[in-house]
């Protein structure tokens, strides 16, 4: 029974420790920003991922895509594709709905893969456009560059990373998605 009760109290210092960390960072850093509008008819449609912050969910992920579709009800249908190990791989598809939870912008939403769980989706930026797009977590735990395009030119890929450093992303943990060629 002691062995029991140190785990158990070993368990709750490093849960503690943890989360007093993770709130000392938030503490550190200003409200994640989001774009000011987003037009949800223009954004609808397949987005390709740039590069993303690794996620257990979209391990061995590659041509990851997300494909989004405006609903009667005012929410939105969402299919994440990806290839797995390579461009040739096992397709695998999660498929989802959106809400939003700030009308005023529709820059901030809700998704979700598996009810009752919804996860924060905020758009932060946004081309003129609507040729890129990042999407970012209010703990900036996650973080998605995408383009309509396979790829995207080096210096919009910088600039992007700089507006991102602004608001106080770790762009070191950004990896690259492997994309097909544009043909």
């Amino acid at each position: 029974m002691f062995i029991v009760k140190r785990l158990i109290a070993l368990l709750v210092t490093l849960f503690t420790s943890a989360c007093a960390g993770t709130m000392k960072d938030q503490q550190d850093r200003p409200p994640l920003q989001t774009v000011d509008h987003v037009d949800l008819e223009r954004y609808a449609g397949t987005w390709y991922e740039i590069a993303s912050y690794p996620q257990k969910f979209q391990r061995n992920c590659t041509g990851t895509t997300a494909t989004y579709e405006l609903r009667a009800d005012g929410q939105v249908n969402v299919i994440n594709r990806c290839r797995k190990y390579t461009l040739d791989g096992r397709l695998d598809q999660a498929k989802g709905r959106a809400r939003v939870v700030d009308p005023a912008t529709n820059a901030k939403l809700e998704v979700s893969f598996f009810w009752p769980f919804w996860g924060d989706y905020w758009i932060i930026d946004l081309g003129p456009e609507y040729e890129y797009a990042v999407v970012g977590h209010p703990t900036r735990e996650y973080l998605w560059i995408l383009s309509r395009e396979p790829a995207m030119s080096p210096e919009l890929y910088d600039a992007i990373l700089a507006r991102l450093e602004a608001q106080r992303y770790d762009t070191s943990r950004l990896v690259r998605t492997v994309q097909p060629p544009i043909e």
